[in-house]
């Protein structure tokens, strides 16, 4: 038998198909509060989406430790072959709105909750080992590159490409972002990456530089720009559903998880800098060492509670794992969490997707909406046995030295090396699909100062990469390369 319709409040509701009227065809009665509850609600059951990763799915898991790796970190998820973590992952196209279709060229990105014993442990990454921009202060300005004109409110390839071609730094990113990874043929077939560099230290305080690499077990597969366009056409959720159609067969994808490591000193020191987060490490440098796996096994029970309200930040860390100075990952360190608080309210830790396993003590209290809070006292230093710090989790120290002013990296200092070994481990089949993707995507750029900008980019990073684009975009490479020696 079903369960008795009731108001939020557990008041019986009698009638939930017709309003209260002065007479049948009267005007609608005040009194009537289940009308006004139930529209007031409706009002506002829509919250502000997330400027970024606005469009995501997600499912929920969990991490089995196949390594121990305590050697490098003291951080209790990864201490103890066999443990198992329970999480949920968010994985999320970067540009669009909410409602964009799946299968449009985007990074993906590709987000973590552990739920660990020492509290929530968060990894957002992106589909990608790199990013567009190594400043936050230019974040704001590349998201609304991606977003739409604000007179036409269309989305343009003028605002992207220029934003691009002034910024050589993304010339990385942008060829992952032209090439076959773009577009994903599944959440289940890409990779995840960390992207930024972080730190561990284990229990001895030693430290140690770490990337994180999430490997597909499924393999990597992509869509051709044709097929991205005839999913686009049967499902604008594509992805979302062939990842909750998976789960729901019993297909549980699964990740392996490996990470480099790096000495500290000697990361410190690496032939590229390691804290810019548009530079990769060399896998023959430090090969991957792996970690464990994690298995989706379990689709939202409810998307809303389950996936929106979901809320990752990379300042969640716990004991054992520290941020690294990699400037924009200091900069998301304050950002994601003040956007939760202006998308959810100041007690977003407190829904049931975010709340860690273990008990929260602290001296935070009040705000809207919250949920979780006893008589305890709310302040510090007090007489009343209040929480009391835990030394254990405090950070390592470390030296900081240099001029305090606005400066931009300057070791190593190089956005074309990569880009070029990366145009070059290509095949030729990917490479003609690259050059296809640009010359339609540039192609449409009006500006031909734009296309002379980023096609000598191309060329910088390997000369026959420039010269193909400029060849597909009918222009002449030797007048460009002229232009820029000038």
């Amino acid at each position: 038998m079903s369960e008795k319709l009731t108001t939020e409040a557990g008041q019986p509701w009698a009638n939930n198909q017709h309003t209260q009227t002065a007479g049948n065809r009267g005007p609608v009665l005040m009194q009537d509060y289940n009308l006004l509850e139930k529209l007031a609600h409706f009002d506002r059951e829509r919250i502000p989406e997330r400027v970024v990763h606005a469009k995501g799915a997600g499912a929920k898991g969990y991490f089995k430790l196949e390594n121990d790796m305590s050697s490098y970190t003291k951080a209790d998820l990864f201490n103890g072959v066999g443990k198992q973590t329970p999480l949920i992952v968010r994985f999320s196209q970067v540009a669009g709105e909410k409602g964009y279709p799946d299968t449009v060229r985007d990074v993906r990105g590709f987000a973590v909750k552990f739920y660990t014993q020492d509290g929530n442990y968060d990894i957002v990454g992106n589909n990608t080992p790199v990013f567009f921009v190594n400043d936050p202060l230019k974040f704001p300005d590349f998201i609304h590159s991606q977003k739409r004109d604000p007179q036409t409110n269309r989305r343009t390839q003028d605002m992207q490409w220029d934003f691009w071609a002034h910024s050589p730094e993304s010339l990385h990113q942008v060829t992952y972002l032209m090439g076959d990874r773009g577009l994903p043929a599944s959440y289940r077939t890409m990779n995840g990456y960390g992207s930024h560099t972080f730190k561990w230290v284990n229990q001895k305080g030693e430290a140690f530089w770490v990337k994180y690499h999430f490997i597909s077990d499924q393999g990597v597969k992509n869509m051709t720009n044709e097929a991205a366009a005839e999913a686009t056409v049967k499902d604008t959720d594509y992805l979302q559903d062939d990842l909750y159609d998976a789960i729901a067969q019993g297909e549980n994808p699964s990740w392996t998880l490996y990470v480099q490591i790096l000495p500290y000193e000697a990361g410190l020191h690496y032939k590229w800098d390691i804290f810019d987060v548009t530079k990769v490490v060399s896998h023959k440098d430090y090969p991957l060492i792996k970690v464990g796996k994690m298995v989706l096994n379990e689709n939202p029970t409810n998307n809303f509670t389950d996936v929106e309200e979901a809320a990752m930040s990379p300042a969640n860390l716990v004991p054992g794992i520290e941020a690294s100075p990699d400037k924009l990952l200091q900069g998301r360190l304050f950002s994601y969490k003040d956007t939760q608080r202006y998308r959810l309210g100041a007690n977003f830790e407190d829904l049931p997707i975010n709340r860690p396993v273990v008990p929260v003590h602290n001296y935070e209290r009040d705000g809207a909406m919250k949920a979780t809070q006893g008589p305890e006292v709310n302040y510090e230093p007090n007489s009343f046995d209040g929480p009391t710090e835990d030394r254990d989790a405090s950070i390592k120290p470390f030296k900081v030295d240099g001029e305090a002013l606005a400066q931009p990296y300057e070791y190593q200092v190089d956005y074309t090396t990569q880009a070029g070994d990366l145009y070059r481990l290509m095949s030729a089949a990917e490479k003609d699909r690259l050059i296809d993707t640009i010359k339609g995507a540039l192609g449409q750029v009006k500006s031909d100062e734009i296309k002379r900008l980023e096609i000598s980019q191309f060329y910088d990073a390997d000369h026959d990469y420039g010269t193909r684009v400029a060849r597909a975009l009918g222009m002449d490479i030797n007048k460009i390369v002229g232009e820029a020696e000038r």
